[in-house]
């Protein structure tokens, strides 16, 4: 999985040899190196995109890495729907129908979690190959291999929400408000992209990918079940509602209902946007160190 060098970066040119003046013929031509030049941001796009590229062409050779993001969208709907539709749809004031509406946006913020734990998995595991060490011999920007390791996994994420929103329309999700939907979509890569850079800390701190799922695990648990993703908080005790008010995944959720549904959701939008900012101006400059000082 290991890419060649030229497709990661851009090679400094060979030294040139400039002749002196002449001053006679056992005159020897000097050499003038340059130095390598500060790399600016179009050589960190350029990095990135070809890491990007690295990063698809190994998806297509081994298609089961897409495995979660097509069948976790339609395994948790299917299940959170018929087994939990009639009794929660009941306590909404209504049935399964009603539940299909206030579930599928919810699970658009679950992909973000969802997904977003792969990517720290995966950085672990390319470190564990020596492909990290690799990278980081190359005069290429550090910042360019985290960028581009987050660039795949919300394009991973948008298969997942594609799924998932095929599937909640089968199973009786009514879409009618397409720019709700959409600014949905744009809100949850937006925070995914955020709650990655957590999970890419957790991969290059944590000894092997086993350790990095279990912390994930113990992440993502709490936020997702102790929000108002798959159910109302109002019937919560007080002590979890509390919980439930500030958690992120509730406001994702709640924007997102308010966005492809109806109802406020102005306070929800700039909340989550507020982590949003708050968690990749944390997080993103940790990662990046962690990445370059790791050993």
């Amino acid at each position: 999985m290991s890419s060649h060098p030229s497709s990661t970066a851009t090679l400094n040119e060979a030294p040139r040899a400039t002749p002196s003046p002449s001053l006679g013929p056992s005159t020897v031509p000097t050499i003038h190196v340059e130095a390598d030049p500060r790399i600016g941001l179009r050589g960190h796009l350029r990095h990135t995109g070809a890491l990007v590229r690295r990063n698809l062409l190994w998806i297509k050779q081994d298609p089961e890495s897409m495995f979660d993001a097509i069948l976790m969208p339609i395994i948790f709907t299917l299940l959170f729907v018929y087994v939990f539709g009639g009794s929660i749809g009941q306590a909404l004031g209504g049935g399964q129908d009603r539940y299909v509406q206030y579930v599928i946006p919810g699970m658009i913020a679950m992909m973000s979690m969802n997904i977003a734990q792969g990517v720290g998995t995966g950085f672990n595991e390319d470190f564990q190959k020596g492909i990290m060490d690799r990278f980081r011999s190359l005069p290429i920007g550090r910042a360019s291999v985290l960028i581009a390791k987050v660039s795949v996994e919300l394009l991973r994420m948008l298969v997942a929400t594609t799924v998932l929103m095929i599937v909640g329309v089968l199973v009786g999700f009514d879409i009618t408000n397409w720019a709700g939907l959409f600014a949905t979509v744009g809100l949850s890569t937006l925070f995914a992209s955020a709650i990655m850079w957590i999970f890419l800390v957790l991969g290059v701190t944590m000894k092997n990918a086993q350790s990095v799922q279990a912390m994930g695990f113990l992440v993502m648990m709490p936020l997702q079940f102790g929000s108002s993703i798959y159910a109302p908080p109002q019937s919560m005790p007080g002590w979890l509602q509390a919980f439930t008010d500030y958690n992120p995944m509730s406001n994702l959720a709640d924007a997102a209902r308010g966005l492809m549904v109806g109802g406020p959701a102005a306070h929800d939008v700039w909340m989550t946007l507020g982590w949003t900012a708050a968690l990749t101006v944390v997080m993103a400059p940790v990662a990046i160190r962690k990445y370059t000082k790791k050993s």
